[in-house]
């Protein structure tokens, strides 16, 4: 489970975003990040019996920095106010699927995914979902994941408004050929992640979400 004082940190951050606050706390940042990848290290460990293609993968290697990218960015806040951490058998900024858990107070959730792939492999992925859109459907329909997840995320800027060119509109396969990205998502409330409950309940859905990673893994091969 996630600790309290974790949780603190980050709403504390979330108030006070500027290095001088980042400098004075950095000992409860230490304490937050550590405590975040020791839990994703055992959801790593426990989940790999199930899935053995993250079996090697290393906690702090699968988590993003809290330093933000602001070079483009309106938004000059030099810090992430969440933790986020890519479980993926190829690491982190590989192209392939993967599972995700992301840490911040009043919007934690855990899932995966492929998440906006470039158009090579988006094309890869859809054209596998377009030969074999009864056993697509059959996944990303079926009653674990439906209750899971909710089915796939179609929130703003998930799904293109007509099937893309180069797919037939009537293909059976055409509702899902209109996403952008695949991928599903838990919804953590904070006394969930305080819970010794919530490792069973992430490796549950991580259970759930491994047809699709096979899916999308077997059509990059």
């Amino acid at each position: 489970m996630i600790q309290q004082s974790t949780l603190s940190f980050l709403k504390g951050l979330k108030k006070n975003n500027d290095k001088s606050w980042f400098d004075e706390n950095r000992s409860a940042y230490e304490a937050a990040r550590k405590d975040v990848e020791q839990f994703v290290q055992s959801i790593i460990n426990a989940h790999a019996k199930k899935d053995p293609g993250i079996a090697e993968l290393e906690a702090k290697k699968c988590m993003f920095r809290i330093n933000r990218d602001v070079r483009f960015s309106k938004d000059k806040s030099p810090y992430k106010t969440n933790f986020g951490a890519s479980i993926n058998e190829g690491g982190k900024k590989a192209l392939a699927g993967g599972y995700y858990i992301h840490i911040e107070p009043g919007n934690s959730f855990a899932g995966g995914g492929i998440y906006m792939p470039m158009p090579p492999e988006l094309k890869k992925v859809r054209q596998e979902i377009d030969y074999n859109a009864d056993e697509f459907e059959k996944i990303v329909k079926s009653k674990s994941f439906v209750s899971t997840f909710g089915g796939l995320s179609d929130s703003e800027g998930m799904k293109l408004s007509r099937v893309p060119q180069g797919f037939d509109k009537d293909s059976p396969a055409a509702d899902y050929l209109v996403y952008k990205s695949y991928v599903a998502m838990m919804p953590l409330a904070d006394k969930e992640l305080t819970d010794p409950a919530i490792s069973k309940k992430i490796l549950k859905s991580f259970e759930t979400l491994q047809p699709l990673l096979t899916f999308i893994k077997r059509s990059l091969e």
